[in-house]
């Protein structure tokens, strides 16, 4: 008999024992894997293709995110009215995304609605003709976008820092520019569709309440494509670091803010002290309640708000710390980012503090296996790295049982102002 009195018993987040939901595998007659997740109460359905077609793999610059964005805009039998019309018809979402290493096709639908979908979804990776009039509207806008978007300190910086780390003609430093839109041409996206979505590797992601035959559907559709999972991927970047490690730009001389980035490189997720390195930012700036927020928002008034965080790269990757000030304090802002920085070597993290970090960094993790979205998300990362399951495992362990010893030294490893590139943008 329930009491409805006397409230349930409060657990600590950092007591819960979690265990990651399995996933289903198999591979489609092309021998494309599918990796699924069945669960949730509504009819609804998740199907995310993952193609090894970021900017990572391009030959010109921003050929990726102009190929993926005009995916859904002409094939051989459909214009994009006709192409969207469709997807609308049946109350689908269908959303196209670019990043450094991937490019994803991802589909939110109904599962009755499946057997009208999945056919013009295949067509987008086989026929697609990128109308030059789709091209020419795509080109304008996004060069508006970014004639735009350069006036502004805080999209700049974000440009910039990149550059510093990783080198402008590294894929993780290079930046769009109008001279890049005017030298796009339409034999270019079509080469690098062909050779990336058409017949590229690729990787297929499925989450919701599964209807029965979903395996069939999806191989009947998708199973005869000439995708190659198998093909070669070898394409190395090394970051070329720019030398100089303090920038103060003026982009416009009328601003009274400054766009404020710090930063350094730091190795990727495979390496020993990330889950470590992890625990220590969000205490560092990584939260609502962090020390950087309590200090620079809070207390000295500085900034709306401040965050650090360490970039979701495959390969190398950076720690960064991001923040906008009024230009009278933007000197004073770095400096107490570098106090805050001197305090985490120096001394250790009160086990208060710790003990309230462990419950945040756990109740994201319970909050992240909420639903099979959620479910699927948290799988796609660790396969995409080629992680395997025992890094969820070994990062709750890490959260569980680092202590302020652990975490002081991996701050005097890391949290060497001498080490971060400081940029300032007004």
């Amino acid at each position: 008999m329930s009491f409805r009195k006397q409230a349930p018993a409060i657990q600590n987040a950092v007591d819960f024992d979690l265990k990651l939901p399995a996933i289903q595998q198999f591979a489609l007659d092309n021998n494309i894997p599918v990796y699924s997740i069945h669960g949730g109460t509504q009819d609804v359905i998740m199907i995310e293709f993952v193609f090894f077609a970021g900017n990572w793999y391009e030959e010109k610059n921003i050929i990726a995110a102009i190929t993926n964005a005009l995916l859904k805009n002409g094939t051989k039998t459909k214009n994009a009215l006709a192409i969207n019309e469709h997807f609308e018809f049946y109350g689908a979402y269908l959303n196209t995304h670019t990043y450094s290493e991937t490019a994803t096709v991802t589909l939110h639908t109904l599962n009755k609605n499946l057997e009208y979908l999945l056919p013009v979804l295949a067509e987008l990776f086989t026929d697609c003709i990128f109308p030059e009039e789709e091209l020419k509207t795509y080109i304008k806008n996004a060069k508006q976008r970014l004639e735009v978007n350069l006036k502004k300190c805080d999209f700049v910086a974000n440009r910039l820092i990149d550059e510093y780390i990783y080198g402008h003609n590294h894929p993780y430093g290079k930046y769009s520019t109008i001279a890049d839109f005017d030298a796009i041409e339409k034999n270019d996206l079509q080469d690098f569709y062909k050779a990336n979505y058409t017949n590229g590797k690729c990787m297929i992601f499925v989450a919701g309440k599964l209807p029965t035959n979903i395996n069939n559907l999806l191989n009947k559709y998708f199973g005869n494509l000439p995708f190659n999972y198998n093909k070669e991927l070898q394409k190395n970047y090394l970051p070329v670091c720019n030398k100089t490690k303090k920038h103060s730009i003026i982009n416009d001389t009328d601003g009274v803010q400054n766009a404020i980035r710090i930063a350094r490189s730091f190795p990727n997720k495979i390496h020993p002290d990330y889950n470590n390195a992890q625990i220590l930012n969000t205490i560092l700036g990584g939260f609502f309640g962090s020390r950087l927020m309590k200090n620079i928002r809070e207390d000295k008034g500085y900034t709306y708000g401040i965050h650090s965080f360490i970039q979701n790269h495959f390969h190398q990757t950076a720690w960064m710390i991001s923040t906008e000030a009024g230009k009278d304090v933007c000197n004073a802002t770095i400096e107490e980012v570098y106090k805050e920085m001197k305090l985490l070597c120096n001394e250790p993290i009160s086990n208060d503090e710790l003990f309230l970090v462990k419950n945040y960094l756990m109740g994201n993790l319970l909050s992240n296996q909420s639903g099979p979205f959620q479910v699927i998300a948290k799988w796609k990362s660790l396969i995409l790295n080629n992680l395997k399951e025992d890094f969820y495992y070994n990062s709750i362990h890490t959260i569980k049982t680092t202590n302020a010893k652990d975490l002081q030294e991996i701050a005097n490893k890391y949290l060497n102002p001498a080490d971060f590139y400081e940029l300032t943008v007004l």
